[in-house]
Parts: C-alpha cells; sequence; structure tokens
C-alpha cells in the first residue's frame, strides 16, 4: 500500500506485516497483556468435613469443605492470583436464607480459614441469599415475587458478618435496587468503612448460569430471575445500572457474564473511572471445556484468547475459573 508522509513529500510503503515478523516482535508491539494479577478465582465451600466433590458439568471445578480450603488457597497464593471469590453451600436452607448472614455460616468460617491460611491472599464474598433460600430465588418471597425493600436489610446483614469474618471485598450480586447503598451503610454502621464493594452492576439473566447452579445447588424452585436481572437484549439499561451503583458508592463495578457481553464491557469502560471487573461464567468455562474434550479447540490458545479479549474490552480483573491453568500458563511463558 502506498502512502505519503504528513508533509505530502515521500511516499511511503505501509506493510502491517513487519509488525508481526516474530515472538519478539509481537510481544513489542502487543497492545494488551494478561498476568495472574489480573485474575479472581471463584471458589464453592460446602458444608461438611473432607469433602472435595467435582462439579459434573464443570470439569476441573469443585466444591471444598473449609477443612480442604488451605491446599487450595496455597496453590492459588503460589501461583501469583491476588484474589479469590466465595460462594457457600449451606448445611440447611430457609425461606429468608439465614445461612447467609449467620456469623458462624459457610461462608464466614471460609473466609477466616482462609485468612489464617493465607493471610495475604484478598478474599471477595457473593452477597446474595440465592444459595440459602428454601425456594432459590435471591430475596425474600411476598406475594409470588421477590420483595426488594425486605431483602435489603438481609443483604446488609449477610455483608456486614462477611466483613466481621475479615472478607476484603464484599460482592453483592442480587440486583436488589438500592442493594449498594444498604451495604454500604451497614458496613459504616458497624465500623467496616474500609471495607470495599464489588457491584455485579450489570448482571444479566443469561442462560449461561446453568452449570453454576449445580455448583452452587441454587437453581430457583419456581419462575425464573427475569424480573430483577437485566434483559439480554438492553444495553443502555446497563450503564443506568452501572451508574446507580457508582453513586450509591461501589467501588468497583461488574459485568456478568464475559463473552456474550464485551460490548457492554467496552461502553463500561468508556463511561467510567471505576476498576472494573468482568464474569468469565460458568457457561462460558463448560463450552470450552467440552469443546476442548472433543478435540475440537486447543485449550491453552482458546483459554488465553478469550481472556485476553476481556482485556481488551477494558476489564482491570477477570473473575474466571481457568485462572490457575492460566496463571501456570502465563508464568511458563
Amino acid at each position: 500500500m502506498a502512502t505519503e508522509t504528513k508533509s505530502g513529500l515521500q511516499p511511503v510503503s505501509l506493510r502491517m506485516r513487519r509488525l508481526r515478523t516474530s515472538p519478539a516482535m509481537r510481544a513489542l508491539v502487543r497492545e494488551n497483556r494478561l498476568a495472574p494479577e489480573d485474575f479472581i478465582y471463584p471458589l464453592f465451600v460446602t458444608a461438611g468435613r473432607n469433602e472435595k466433590s467435582e462439579v459434573s458439568s464443570m470439569p476441573g471445578v469443585f466444591r471444598f469443605s473449609i477443612d480442604r480450603l488451605a491446599p487450595e488457597v496455597s496453590e492459588v497464593a503460589s501461583l501469583g492470583i491476588p484474589a479469590v471469590l466465595l460462594f457457600g453451600l449451606p448445611a440447611e436452607k430457609d425461606d429468608v436464607g439465614s445461612g447467609g448472614y449467620d456469623p458462624d455460616g459457610v461462608v464466614q468460617q471460609a473466609v477466616r480459614a482462609i485468612k489464617q491460611a493465607v493471610p495475604s491472599l484478598l478474599v471477595v464474598t457473593d452477597v446474595c441469599l440465592c444459595e440459602y433460600t428454601s425456594h432459590g430465588h435471591c430475596g425474600v418471597i411476598a406475594n409470588g415475587t421477590v420483595d426488594n425493600d425486605r431483602t435489603l436489610d438481609l443483604l446488609a446483614r449477610t455483608a456486614v458478618s462477611h466483613a466481621a469474618a475479615g472478607a476484603d471485598i464484599v460482592a453483592p450480586s442480587a440486583m436488589m435496587d438500592g442493594q449498594v447503598a444498604a451495604i454500604r451503610a451497614g458496613l459504616d454502621a458497624q465500623g467496616f468503612t474500609s471495607t470495599a464493594i464489588l457491584a455485579y452492576g450489570a448482571k444479566y439473566a443469561s442462560a449461561f448460569y446453568g452449570p453454576f447452579r449445580e455448583a452452587a445447588d441454587s437453581a430457583p424452585g419456581f419462575g425464573d430471575r427475569r424480573s430483577y436481572q437485566m434483559d439480554p437484549p438492553n444495553a443502555r439499561e446497563a450503564l443506568r445500572e452501572l451508574e446507580l451503583d457508582a453513586a450509591e458508592g461501589a467501588d468497583m463495578l461488574m459485568v456478568k457474564p464475559g463473552l456474550p457481553y464485551l460490548d457492554i464491557l467496552a461502553r463500561a469502560r468508556d463511561r467510567f473511572e471505576h476498576p472494573l471487573a468482568v464474569y468469565n461464567v460458568s457457561g462460558e468455562y463448560s463450552m470450552i471445556k467440552a469443546a476442548v474434550r472433543l478435540g475440537w479447540l486447543d485449550e491453552r490458545r482458546t483459554i488465553l484468547e478469550a481472556l485476553t479479549a476481556f482485556k481488551r474490552a477494558g476489564a482491570d480483573m477477570i473473575i474466571t475459573y481457568f485462572a490457575k491453568d492460566a496463571a501456570r500458563w502465563l508464568r511458563e511463558g
């Protein structure tokens, strides 16, 4: 291709392939780079003892009892991954999800165990009630639907109990209106002013959560979550949701799911200066794992390409079940 310099005097030949001629050249001009420090690793913790059970729809992902957590989180930290995100499976459930805000609940015990095993590891806790309610919805049911305002107090109590156990970051995912403000007020009132909030700001009612619902035993017992999670066709609405969470005091914002919503992630990056997370959810993980198992995709290249897409779209943090494998590969170079 022939073009001219800015002076208009000297024709030059532009060949884009010059910057792709070798691995060293490609690395030199690379625009986005992955690192283990970008990752947050999700963990499922369950009541009981001596439990490490694989999730059938998520090969390589396990549920751990608290007494089996120390080796896992030590490995996570040794790989340079700075944080884990906890989801709890309680021994019992009830209509109001009281296991979620029990000071001795499964997540609260797990936070304490992790902080004892690896004090430097950041602990993020999911703040929702779906794993703890007998009906599987994210809040209190009244007249056949989730009561937004009655749920807020329980979410705040849950966040406070996590902070009291030692959580560094609480991550409200219930998609209740006003949940960030309620949690911030609850944390501050109890003296947890340094506990950060990572808001699931744009969380869509997605088909890609299926394997997670097995892993966390959190499928709704009736209906679905479309009345409070976002409608997938909507993009401008996601920015409104994120703006509300930012105004209510969120320290970090999240888009969930990841790969089907890269456009939302990019729009969020253009609009907000907050640290921005993306959740590479269970369905995305399981699809890649299934294709790899069938020999249709190269595992390492596919996973690193997908994770790089999140960085390119603007994510600062990537919540991913691939974190350990990706960290190993990145260290290998």
